[in-house]
């Protein structure tokens, strides 16, 4: 494709699997990534993919990354908003410190990097956002109300800018994720997992790169009369 990409939360996890998939399509990728120094190291001499660490709900440090990624490595394209935490808890329990700071972070961090590359890309006649969601923001989930209501967030962000950039030949997308065999969803504890892979009707955890395949394509050509979708990646766990 040849086009520059910043995926934020790009060096672990499903990033990891998205900052591979668009480089192998031939993207410029630089991996955003907000506290894990050694692997990013550890990545980049992986993979030979940049990593430049600031953190995504921060609204200037944003702005400040993405400038320098544009004149170091051309006008950014394609964003992927994947950067995420959880702090869960139920409401009872759950500070307004656990609250704001994933959606400081889930959602702030949409808004902050589409603030920083959305209008250079309208002004260019060309780009892509796909931010991810994820199935509890369509679904809830126990327990984490604060992320659900990012995630669900996220998805109404998606539609919303979706068409203001519609006629400039920007596509604004979501993917929706289940649960994924990655570090975050390796820390449930097994009783729990268990019950949820019982509920995946396909009967297993999803893999990274599928999420990545279908980010690759919302990015692509072949997407371009795609716009304010979300797309579902879940096994069938949920369906509307």
């Amino acid at each position: 494709m040849g086009r520059v990409a910043i995926v934020t939360g790009g060096t672990r996890g499903i990033g990891e699997a998205i900052s591979l998939a668009l480089r192998d399509r031939g993207c410029t990728v630089v991996a955003n990534y907000g506290g894990n120094d050694e692997k990013a190291r550890i990545f980049t001499e992986a993979t030979g993919i940049a990593a430049i660490k600031w953190d995504v709900g921060d609204h200037q440090a944003c702005l400040d990354g993405c400038a320098a990624v544009a004149d170091q490595f051309g006008p950014v394209d394609i964003v992927i908003n994947n950067a995420g935490i959880t702090r869960d808890g139920v409401l009872a329990k759950m500070s307004f410190d656990d609250w704001n700071e994933v959606m400081r972070i889930n959602l702030g961090g949409c808004f902050n990097m589409a603030k920083a590359t959305f209008g250079g890309m309208r002004n260019r006649g060309w780009g892509r956002i796909v931010n991810i969601g994820s199935v509890n923001g369509q679904a809830g989930q126990y327990g984490q109300v604060n992320y659900a209501a990012a995630k669900s967030g996220i998805h109404g962000f998606t539609k919303a800018l979706a068409q203001e950039g519609a006629k400039f030949g920007v596509t604004v997308n979501a993917i929706a994720p289940g649960y994924v065999d990655t570090d975050m969803v390796a820390a449930v504890p097994a009783p729990v997992l268990e019950k949820i892979v019982a509920k995946i009707p396909v009967g297993r955890l999803g893999h990274a790169y599928e999420i990545a395949r279908a980010v690759a394509f919302l990015c692509s050509e072949n997407a371009s009369f795609m716009t304010g979708s979300t797309l579902s990646v879940n096994g069938g766990q949920h369906m509307y």
